[in-house]
């Protein structure tokens, strides 16, 4: 399936926005550590620093753009509740947000989504609404029930306080690491992806940015190669997160603008990447987080002696599922 691009126009987020957020997440959002190793390098041939985001609040990336959101929509409408449909982190980080600002919070969630994530995401209050995700689309009950009580929907990814806010995590890298030649970032609907190349653009215009996408779910590395949007219906990938069906209207122009190059990795290579981190530098993630890693562990991003930047998204995985892959 391909949808025509969307009309020509300025961007809809800029660093600035960017900006905006990273003061509105100060002192609620983890500044996560940056990780180095000397192994790590070797096996890679360049200076690697790991934005890990795995030790985020909630576990993931996704809590800056769901605070940002969820804040600015309290501020600015006077909320007291919102809805989202997630098949995890977002949905951790939407009910945590909304904890911490006293709103009720409703999720969409597949019925198969991680038992992990889902008990999280009730720990933190939100109230759980299930669908099977081969017979019902998820933006399609998010509307529904949206319309039925009378709440604004804050989706994963494709929502300008969302994109603002998770590109934090990058400002936060490059005013830590100083100069980077490549910003390798994972890509699912595109909104960390957006969010990081629009900093890394702003701070460090030389450097490349490029996306990482599961192989089974290339959406977005076609769309990027043929300007024209693609979708993907339930990809079979074990990067739960990345397996959103497209980039979207707001994500889409932002990464044909700002990203310059999108790749793809196998599910072995997110095994083998999950099996380095958690052996070698002490890291449990998330296969999701670990796309970006794993394109420079496999050279599907080549850049000999380079300074390489990678976010690793979050760390939520199930450890019975993650002992069995790498086993």
């Amino acid at each position: 399936m391909t949808v025509p691009p969307s009309a020509p126009g300025p961007l809809p987020v800029s660093f600035d926005d960017v900006l905006e957020a990273a003061d509105r997440l100060d002192g609620v959002a983890h500044r996560t550590p940056v990780v180095t190793s000397r192994q790590l390098d070797a096996v890679c041939g360049a200076r690697v620093f790991l934005k890990c985001e795995n030790f985020q609040r909630a576990g993931a990336f996704k809590f800056r753009g769901a605070y940002n959101a969820l804040s600015r929509l309290k501020e600015r409408d006077g909320a007291d509740a919102v809805l989202t449909f997630s098949s995890g982190n977002h949905a951790q980080a939407v009910a945590l947000a909304a904890s911490l600002l006293g709103l009720h919070a409703v999720v969409v969630m597949p019925e198969d989504a991680p038992a992990i994530k889902r008990a999280a995401t009730a720990g933190y209050g939100a109230e759980i609404v299930t669908y099977d995700r081969t017979t019902t689309s998820r933006e399609e009950l998010a509307a529904r029930l949206s319309s039925e009580r009378g709440l604004p929907v804050v989706p994963p990814y494709d929502h300008v306080d969302v994109v603002a806010g998770q590109g934090t995590a990058a400002l936060e890298l490059i005013r830590e690491t100083g100069s980077l030649d490549v910003l390798v970032v994972c890509c699912g609907g595109g909104g960390l992806l957006s969010g990081s190349a629009t900093s890394a653009k702003a701070l460090l215009p030389g450097c490349r940015v490029v996306g990482v996408e599961p192989e089974a779910g290339d959406d977005a590395t076609r769309s990027f190669r043929s300007g024209v949007l693609h979708s993907v219906v339930n990809p079979d990938t074990i990067a739960d997160g990345a397996r959103t069906p497209s980039l979207g209207r707001i994500t889409f122009p932002i990464v044909m603008a700002r990203v310059d190059d999108m790749v793809t990795v196998t599910d072995a290579a997110l095994v083998r990447a999950m099996r380095f981190g958690w052996e070698r530098l002490k890291l449990v993630m998330e296969p999701t987080g670990v796309l970006g890693l794993a394109a420079v562990m496999e050279g599907a991003v080549r850049a000999p002696g380079a300074r390489i930047g990678v976010v690793i998204s979050g760390g939520n995985v199930d450890p019975a599922s993650a002992l069995r892959w790498i086993a």
